[in-house]
């Protein structure tokens, strides 16, 4: 299991901060993250319930995890192992992630897949985000797997859809004329665009595409 000590900053300020696999002790306050992170009109019923936590650590704990910083627990990240063609990348949010049950996780996959990044509002701007990319990139290179992959979403794109496709809106945040609150902070984790995918996720602000941001095993060829 995973285990990582180390401090953050807020300004020069540091506070302590641990980045573990989390467990059944956790779920309260993980629905309470969801919560606070996804408030009304946001539906309820979207939020982490205790089925799916419980298949997270059960089928993969390895891919559950979470940090806390002076011992609160401030966000968490899962993913689950696929097999990824290339050549066959498009595909939806619910297929991929079995709705977030991922009952479909395969052991033998080639690539971790990302189901799903939360962080309290509260502990947005101490570099979490990135702390836990990393821990999961860590996963990676230990396993052998060819690949970290997730479908990142495109919020401004909506601000955007009548002047852009998809695609052009893409090039744009990569050039940096743009930026995107999703897309440029997965650019600044290290992950780099491989494709515009439609019909991913309902998701209004971004027109319902979402972009495929892949970060490749170094150690492999």
């Amino acid at each position: 299991m995973y285990r990582k000590e180390l401090y953050v900053f807020e300004k020069d300020k540091p506070h302590a901060a641990v980045v573990r696999n989390y467990s059944e002790q956790d779920f309260a306050e993980l629905i309470q993250i969801q919560a606070e992170s996804f408030p009304p009109p946001f539906p309820s019923e979207l939020w982490w319930n205790r089925e799916q936590l419980t298949n997270h650590v059960t089928l993969f704990p390895e891919g559950a995890i979470c940090v806390e910083v002076d011992g609160v627990l401030a966000g968490s990240m899962t993913g689950l192992l696929v097999k990824f063609d290339p050549a066959h990348p498009e595909h939806k949010w619910e297929e991929i992630t079995d709705n977030g049950y991922i009952r479909n996780h395969d052991p033998h996959g080639d690539t971790l897949y990302i189901v799903d990044i939360c962080i309290r509002p509260s502990h947005r701007k101490l570099g979490l985000g990135q702390l836990m990319m990393q821990a999961m990139y860590e996963l990676v290179v230990q396993r052998g797997l060819q690949r970290l992959l997730g479908g990142g979403r495109m919020p401004g794109y909506g601000r955007h859809a009548s002047e852009w496709t998809p695609q052009e809106y893409v090039e744009r945040v990569v050039a940096g004329e743009v930026k995107d609150p999703v897309l440029t902070f997965l650019m600044r984790c290290g992950r780099t665009p491989v494709q515009v995918v439609p019909n991913y996720l309902e998701d209004e602000e971004s027109r319902n595409y979402a972009t495929l941001m892949e970060w490749k095993n170094p150690f492999l060829s």
